[in-house]
């Protein structure tokens, strides 16, 4: 007895690849039980056919060499549950994901996955200050350079300023309370960013409480470091900034200016012009994948949300 192998057929016999492949581009951006309901099909196989589908993509893309890449965790659990997603900077694409939290013998499963001859060709990871990472890199990639990624840091500075406002509430009392309240988001986003509403709502509270005015101005001026491209002017450029924080009372900047003198390497090899990468696209991923979560809530496969997140920057097929 022999059995033929068609090429046109799926995983599963009871479907065609053109048909898998369908189903698959339809479950990018819905969820399995709305292709399902649309489809007549039962839920198992619809995932079934997605998953061919992502690895299908996943083989057509390649094994990866990557020379600058870009380090995130995700939150996949409640209580902590952390994995990591190492992404392709010059392809836009994530390459990894996995590791048990975000420590880092989890971060050197990514490089022994990799390879010591792969490793040894990265030249740039991008990361936020966690240490685990870095020392990971620093012992398996010890060539590549290490850049702290510019969002982290602002939302270091962000949360610094958040700290601000919530000690003038505390401080406040009464009508003088009326002009802060409520007024988190407003204070935080970039003044471009803000509706009309929201600009004057902001000019009546720098207005009215002058802490708040002069750590807003901070802030904002802060994002001046990453323009220069001599290091040893962003570093006379950080240490005015420093120098201003003086007699201002403002403790949360302070202990954010020391963390950024701490990790000041991580910070200065973004002056180099070989290491100016897009950092749009690790923001955009990161939104990719906090959509992917809520699609897929209540979804326990671990595996087949790496397929999702692996696949999501990747053309269709």
């Amino acid at each position: 007895m022999k059995r033929e192998r068609l090429d046109l057929l799926s995983d599963n016999p009871f479907y065609t690849k053109r048909f898998a492949y369908y189903v698959g581009r339809r479950c990018r951006n819905e969820t399995i039980s709305a292709v399902a309901k649309e489809l007549h099909l039962d839920w198992d196989s619809v995932k079934a056919l997605d998953q061919q589908y992502m690895k299908a993509q996943l083989a057509k893309a390649g094994t990866p060499g990557p020379k600058r890449i870009g380090i995130d965790e995700i939150s996949i659990k409640k209580r902590h549950t952390y994995r990591i997603v190492v992404s392709d900077l010059d392809r836009g694409r994530p390459i990894w994901f996995g590791g048990e939290d975000r420590s880092e013998a989890s971060m050197a499963q990514f490089y022994a996955d990799l390879g010591e001859k792969k490793s040894r060709q990265v030249r740039l990871a991008l990361m936020d200050m966690w240490k685990p990472f870095r020392k990971a890199t620093q012992a398996h990639a010890p060539q590549a350079a290490i850049l702290f990624d510019k969002f982290h840091v602002m939302r270091h500075l962000g949360e610094a300023l958040d700290k601000v406002r919530k000690s003038e509430y505390a401080r406040l009392s009464g009508k003088d309370r009326r002009f802060i309240k409520g007024q988190k988001f407003t204070l935080l986003s970039h003044q471009e960013n803000l509706t009309l509403e929201g600009r004057q709502s902001l000019k009546t509270l720098l207005a009215a409480n002058k802490r708040l005015n002069t750590a807003y101005l901070l802030k904002e001026s802060f994002g001046q470091l990453w323009n220069y491209r001599s290091e040893v002017w962003a570093r006379r450029f950080f240490e005015n900034w420093r120098e201003s924080l003086k007699w201002q009372r403002l403790k949360p900047f302070e202990k954010f200016a020391q963390t950024i003198d701490r990790h000041w390497d991580g910070i200065a090899v973004y002056c180099k012009p070989e290491n100016k990468v897009s950092l749009g696209f690790v923001e955009g991923l990161n939104n990719k994948i906090r959509v992917i979560q809520r699609r897929s809530y209540g979804l326990r496969d671990e595996e087949y949300l790496r397929l999702k997140i692996l696949t999501c920057m990747l053309p269709q097929l």
